[in-house]
């Protein structure tokens, strides 16, 4: 709590707060949020209690973000049983009969999402193709090794990549057939809706919120698998200002490196997740802040090659080396 405090004080956010506030804007705006999965109501790793039970009184709870606003949407947060073949199965259903629901299944570790691999196979990743009928269900996928064991290290994103129909030939907007004179907004957009599935890795709370809501805002719906971190849940480089959900801000798929000048850059890291970090902690103690350069790929299916492309020919004199979670 005390920690808590601080952020409210500093008007910062953290992971759980960037989340909650996702779902309560969408449900002041009349959508309503459903979550499920095992140990949601407080999160596998105690970051989220939206959940409180009454420890004298059986069966007596508060669900806290029921009724924040006047009329607002419902919220249901339901903890589920560890069969995830089948409460996967039937979230799928739900947000393919709800448009206007935001509907999420968290696994309780992102490897757990083995046991309903043959729903992500034949009807999440192929559903529009295949069937007929756009989906947007939202996966939330604990990930990252934190010494664990083997058992609860990975959400297997190799797997979920593979499983992405993305064009890479060319970049978005170069492309034969391309319409001519798109924006930015209007290539992402496209992409959006010509991808299977959107596979994103992000490393800051304001994008995870600006993610969870452009499920709903986006005029159509698209499955969304959501490479959520363990250790940034409460990393204290981990956060976000207010500033970055405020009115004009949006999801970014590709995030710079605020901190170095292009024209003395040496090398440029890229990577996605969690490493982002690590690298910069090395790179403060090496003192190689003017020299190295890092971007952070937030969204990896669709690829935002365009994004990509302009970031990097800002660095043409230097390095390009790739680092992976």
């Amino acid at each position: 709590m005390d920690r808590r405090a601080k952020l409210k004080e500093a008007r910062q956010i953290d992971w759980a707060m960037g989340e909650c506030l996702a779902f309560l804007s969408l449900l002041k705006e009349g959508h309503h949020v459903r979550l499920s999965g095992q140990d949601v109501e407080r999160g596998t790793f105690t970051q989220r209690i939206h959940i409180i039970h009454d420890q004298s009184k059986d069966k007596v709870y508060k669900n806290i973000l029921h009724d924040v606003f006047p009329r607002q949407a419902l919220y249901t947060v339901t903890n589920s049983s560890l069969s995830e073949y089948g409460v996967c199965g039937f979230e799928l259903g739900y947000s393919a009969y709800n448009h206007n629901t935001l509907t999420l299944w968290e696994a309780q570790f992102g490897d757990f999402a083995n046991n309903c691999q043959v729903i992500l196979d034949c009807l999440l990743c192929s559903g529009q193709t295949k069937w007929g009928r756009q989906v947007g269900l939202v996966l939330l996928l604990p990930h990252g090794l934190e010494g664990q064991g083997p058992e609860h290290s990975s959400a297997r994103l190799e797997r979920f990549l593979q499983l992405c129909d993305d064009e890479g030939t060319y970049v978005p907007g170069t492309e034969p057939g391309a319409p001519p004179g798109e924006n930015v907004d209007q290539i992402m957009t496209r992409q959006l809706f010509e991808i299977n599935w959107i596979v994103c890795n992000p490393t800051t709370p304001a994008n995870l919120f600006h993610l969870l809501r452009r499920q709903i805002l986006m005029p159509f719906r698209k499955p969304l698998v959501v490479m959520t971190p363990k250790s940034l849940l409460r990393h204290p480089m981990a956060i976000s200002n207010f500033e970055d959900m405020g009115p004009g801000t949006s999801f970014q798929p590709v995030l710079p490196d605020p901190f170095v000048k292009p024209e003395n850059v040496k090398k440029v890291l890229i990577c996605t997740g969690k490493v982002y970090y690590d690298l910069v902690v090395e790179r403060q103690e090496r003192q190689l802040e003017d020299k190295i350069a890092i971007i952070r790929i937030e969204q990896l299916c669709p690829f935002p090659y365009h994004l990509f492309a302009t970031e990097i020919i800002k660095y043409p004199q230097a390095k390009v080396r790739l680092f992976r979670l």
